[in-house]
C-alpha cells in the first residue's frame, strides 16, 4: 500500500532480487515516481555479479583464483574494490589478534567447504596446516597506491567471511547513484539501512534463532543508515556421523571453529566491515569474543550455548536494548 511522508510524495514499497554467489540478493525499497526500476535492478544485479566474479573460489577466471595461483613473490595487478576489501580483512585481521585470517583457503578446500572436495581429508588438512599463516599481514603483502598484491608463502586468500558484506556495500552504493532513499538491501545474513522507510519508522531486520534445520525468530534489530551481520555455526555444516563440522574456519586451530558461540550479530556503518567482525568474534570464542568487542567498543550480540539452552550476552547498543526491556 503506498505510503505518504511529511513532503507530501507518494511511495511505492519494491521488491528487487536476483541471484548471485549460490545465493539471492534482495532490495527492499519505497519507490517515488522518479526510480527507475528497471535499470536499477540492472545496476543492481551487475554491481554484485562484479563482486562475485573478483572475489568468488568457484570461478575459475576470478581474480582471487588468478591471485591464489601467481607464483609466490610476484605482484599482482588487481580492481581497486578487491584491494579494498583486502585491506579491510588484513586490518581486522590485526585488530582481532588472527582470529579473523583471509588466508583460510587451504583449510576451506581441505575440510570439503570449498571448490575442491565436498569432504574432509586427513592429508590434505595436514598439508593445509602449513600452508596457512598465522600472522596474514607477513604472508600477503598489499600496495594499495598501486593496486596489487603479492604472497610471500604458498597459500591461498579466501575472502568468503567479508565479500558479500562488501556486495551489500555496492549494492547501497548503486541505490544511492539511482538517488534511492529508503533501502534495505541484504544478501544472506548480511543487511544494510540506507535511511528509514519513507514513512519514518526504522526498518525492522529479524534475529534468528540458532536452531538448525528451522528458521524462528529470537529478536528484531531496527537499522536506519546502519548494517548488520551475522555468523554462526547452524546454517552452513557439514555432518561426519555424529559431529558437525561448521563451515567457519579457526586459523590458530587450523580447523573449523568448535567453541559454544551459537552465533554472533554485528552492527557497523559498513557491511564489509560487520560482515567480517562477525566472522572474526564467533572465531575468538565466549571468553575472548566479547572481552575483544567490548574493547573495540562494538555494539554485539552473542547467543551462546550452555547447559540450560541459548543465552545471550549484549554490547553495546544490545546491552542498553536488554536493559530497557527489563
Amino acid at each position: 500500500m503506498p505510503k505518504t511522508s511529511s513532503d507530501a510524495t507518494t511511495w511505492r514499497r519494491t521488491v528487487l532480487n536476483g541471484p548471485t554467489m549460490g545465493t539471492r540478493w534482495s532490495v527492499h525499497l519505497d519507490a517515488d515516481g522518479a526510480t527507475d526500476l528497471a535499470a536499477l535492478q540492472a545496476d543492481l544485479s551487475a554491481a554484485v555479479e562484479q563482486v562475485d566474479a573478483q572475489m568468488s573460489p568457484w570461478k575459475p577466471d576470478s581474480d582471487l583464483v588468478r591471485l591464489n595461483h601467481a607464483p609466490v613473490g610476484t605482484w599482482v595487478d588487481l580492481p581497486s574494490d578487491m584491494v579494498e576489501v583486502l585491506a579491510c580483512a588484513l586490518d581486522v585481521h590485526d585488530q582481532s589478534g588472527g582470529a579473523f585470517n583471509p588466508c583460510v583457503g587451504a583449510l576451506v578446500d581441505a575440510w570439503g567447504f570449498g571448490a575442491v572436495r565436498d569432504q574432509p581429508d586427513a592429508q590434505a588438512v595436514r598439508a593445509a596446516r602449513d600452508a596457512t599463516p598465522r600472522a596474514a599481514r607477513q604472508a600477503l603483502d598489499l600496495d594499495r597506491p598501486a593496486r596489487r598484491a603479492r604472497k610471500t608463502l604458498p597459500l591461498q586468500v579466501d575472502l568468503c567471511g567479508i565479500a558479500k558484506g562488501y556486495g551489500v556495500d555496492r549494492m547501497a552504493a548503486v541505490l544511492q547513484r539511482h538517488g534511492v532513499r529508503h533501502a534495505l538491501a541484504a544478501l544472506d545474513g548480511e543487511l544494510r539501512a540506507l535511511g528509514g522507510q519513507a514513512g519514518g519508522s526504522p526498518w525492522s531486520v529479524a534475529v534468528e534463532s540458532p536452531e538448525a534445520g528451522r528458521r524462528a525468530v529470537r529478536g528484531v534489530i531496527e537499522l536506519q543508515d546502519l548494517s548488520v551481520a551475522t555468523s554462526g555455526d547452524y546454517r552452513r555444516f557439514l555432518a561426519i556421523g555424529e559431529q558437525r563440522l561448521a563451515h567457519t574456519m579457526d586459523a590458530l586451530r587450523c580447523a573449523p571453529v568448535k567453541n559454544t558461540v551459537a552465533s554472533v550479530t554485528v552492527l557497523a556503518r559498513t557491511c564489509m566491515r560487520a560482515d567480517a567482525w562477525a566472522t572474526a568474534l564467533l572465531v575468538a570464542g565466549p571468553d575472548d569474543g566479547p572481552a575483544l568487542a567490548q574493547r573495540m567498543g562494538m555494539d554485539v550480540l552473542f547467543l551462546l550455548r550452555d547447559d540450560e539452552g541459548v543465552r545471550e550476552v549484549g554490547l553495546g547498543r544490545f546491552a542498553a536494548a536488554r536493559a530497557q526491556s527489563r
